[in-house]
């Protein structure tokens, strides 16, 4: 049996952690009272978990609150792991202050406003009598101040650990993290839940396998959510096999447009799509954190609640890596590649003289909305600084609200995602009390921003064949074609005037846009060249850069899905690897390409953001 626990605990875990002696370890996510602040997941691999953030829009927001249990009446030191997030844009200043309140009362100081790095910051010392008590967060500004564990202790000599893996396995050790007993079985375990997971899932499912899905997020949809906001793009039902696609037709909402208000993203249609699967069985707020390998194999991914820390071992044939970031991949050890390829590599027209590590960046996108009366903003002295001649005079920012693309978009995320919130507030901090045109924006209110940032961008694994840009531009149709990309090559590159503006500190973006033909991506795309048993749907498959361009549109991505979906039924009913379809099975593959998996009602078309394509000259025989 695998995903043995990790550690033998000998007290009993209370709000997802508890006393050693007397010490006592909350952690935030799983706070009972959230009051106004959210969690957030995105960086977990790199600072070590999910945290709760103040997202307030310049208003703090409602405390968050926890009932806790002191073992015993002394002296408590109360350290917290926390971050001054715009430090190293204005040292002078933080954003995301905050305070620990205990029983109601604020217990020392502000919070949030040294270290620029993920740490222990000390609040101060509180007397507490044994038995109940209640600990809470105080937002002191709107302005996503954060918090990741509290501790209390009545030693004087403690230190916690902060090195990430003395601090898990302090974690596991007091009760906060909580190792998975056993391990549930399925045919199929699909990590990550955007748009090309769900179909993947939904795609298996139809057709007979037991499917684990899961996603760290509370939604389905990942960027095509209310979370990030990005609509679908590219067209499906289209090129060999018409009939991919119907998923994607089920799930996706009927209207198109990015940063719109939450409801035209439809994440209640997904949830009842999922939801009516039964062979479907659904882990939401749920991270996969690591895999379990015997040689080139995967034997587990273990996934680990977001909130409540319990992990899940979860096993199966086959798995599919939908994380878009390849996340499945990286730990198992797949063949990846990062960054562009030089043009000497593949001979790609449009990739950089050299290689580099450039990729494309991530959008936080915002809006605002008109109120009949004054609306005021904070005139915050600790953002980009901003004047007449360099700010953005607009109510909203949608795709083209970029940042990181010189960044590392894993390792740098959390980076590269304040980067872009700390933009939209400050640009509009300038808009609404300093511009000369400040009467403009008078009733104008910034209604949303997003703090789920929406990523193109990061690793890709290596397939048994890698999609290059002269197989687009030559129109090379492969034997083992699929389902069809008909987006251009779109890349995106900072926006000159912005980068005139702000050098090497851009948030703006361009996309460059070459026409192709519509072509079948070749199925040897979709499965690991190097682990035995892992297919990829999403931005994360067997492509170069430039090829990436045409294929990370979300509809495209979806019908991946259901493509990987059927061939895993297939690696199941003949017991064989992703790689044996395309020697033994791809007459199979195809017939059920041919017939779908659609239910037969075909949806109300989507017509929104199909892009454009050219024609061939002459018909080809797919």
């Amino acid at each position: 049996m695998y995903c043995k626990r990790s550690f033998m605990l000998t007290v009993t875990a209370l709000c997802a952690g508890y006393l050693s002696a007397a010490t006592l370890m909350v952690e935030t996510e799983s706070f009972d009272e959230k009051g106004g602040w959210v969690v957030d997941q995105q960086f977990m691999d790199q600072m070590g978990s999910s945290f709760l953030l103040a997202h307030g829009l310049g208003k703090p927001v409602m405390d968050a609150v926890q009932s806790i249990h002191i073992p015993e009446s002394a002296s408590y030191r109360i350290l917290v792991r926390t971050r001054n997030w715009n430090a190293e844009w204005n040292k002078s200043e933080a954003a995301g202050r905050f305070q620990i309140l205990v029983n109601g009362k604020v217990c020392g100081r502000e919070l949030g406003n040294k270290q620029s790095a993920w740490d222990w910051q000390e609040a101060g010392s509180v007397a507490l009598k044994k038995g109940p008590a209640s600990i809470a967060l105080h937002d002191l500004t709107g302005f996503d101040g954060r918090c990741d564990a509290i501790i209390l202790t009545s030693d004087k000599a403690f230190k916690p650990k902060n090195e990430l893996k003395r601090l898990e396995a302090f974690r596991y050790k007091m009760g906060a993290l909580i190792a998975p007993v056993g391990e549930k079985k399925f045919d199929l375990v699909v990590s990550g839940g955007g748009v090309a997971g769900v179909c993947t899932a939904i795609s298996a499912a139809r057709l007979g396998l037991k499917v684990a899905l899961i996603q760290d997020r509370p939604v389905w949809g990942g960027n095509n959510s209310s979370e990030v906001r990005v609509h679908l793009g590219g067209r499906v039902n289209i090129g060999p096999y018409p009939e991919l696609g119907d998923v994607v037709n089920e799930i996706g909402p009927a209207k198109g447009g990015n940063a719109k208000p939450a409801s035209q993203y439809e994440d209640a249609r997904k949830h009842a799509v999922v939801d009516a699967e039964k062979n479907i069985v659904q882990f939401l707020n749920t991270r996969a954190v690591r895999v379990e390998m015997k040689g080139s194999t995967i034997i587990a991914v273990i996934g680990r609640h977001i909130e409540s820390g319990v992990e899940t071992c979860f096993t199966a044939p086959v798995f599919a890596d939908c994380t878009g970031d390849g996340s499945i991949g990286m730990a198992a050890g797949a063949e990846y590649r990062h960054g562009r390829e030089g043009r000497s590599e593949f001979n790609e027209p449009t990739a950089p003289e050299k290689a580099d590590s450039m990729t494309m960046g991530s959008s936080v996108q915002w809006y605002s909305n008109e109120q009949k009366s004054k609306v005021s903003f904070p005139d915050i002295g600790w953002g980009l600084d901003f004047n007449d001649g360099n700010c953005e005079k607009v109510k909203m920012g949608e795709w083209t609200w970029e940042t990181g693309m010189n960044r590392h978009q894993v390792n740098e995320f959390e980076r590269v995602r304040d980067y872009g919130m700390m933009v939209v507030m400050s640009n509009w901090s300038f808009l609404k009390n300093r511009s000369k045109n400040k009467e403009m924006y008078t009733g104008s209110k910034l209604d949303w921003v997003a703090y789920v940032a929406g990523k193109r961008e990061s690793y890709r694994l290596v397939g048994d064949l890698l999609l290059t840009e002269n197989d687009l531009i030559q129109d090379k149709i492969y034997p083992d074609g699929t389902a069809c990309s008909t987006w251009t090559v779109d890349l995106h590159y900072p926006d000159p005037k912005n980068t005139k503006n702000f050098p090497g500190a851009e948030f703006k973006s361009i996309a460059k846009h070459t026409s192709i033909c519509p072509y079948p991506i070749p199925y040897r795309c979709f499965y690991s060249k190097n682990i035995d048993n892992l297919f990829m749907a999403g931005r994360n498959i067997s492509v170069t850069h430039v090829a990436l361009g045409t294929i990370r549109v979300m509809r495209t991505t979806g019908m991946m899905g259901e493509v990987v979906g059927m061939a895993s039924a297939l690696c199941i009913k003949n017991n064989c690897n992703p790689r044996a379809i395309y020697k033994e099975h791809l007459s199979e593959l195809k017939k059920l390409m041919k017939n779908g998996v659609g239910l037969g009602d075909r949806q109300p078309p989507q017509t929104y953001n199909m892009g454009s394509s050219k024609k061939r000259k002459n018909p080809v025989e797919f």
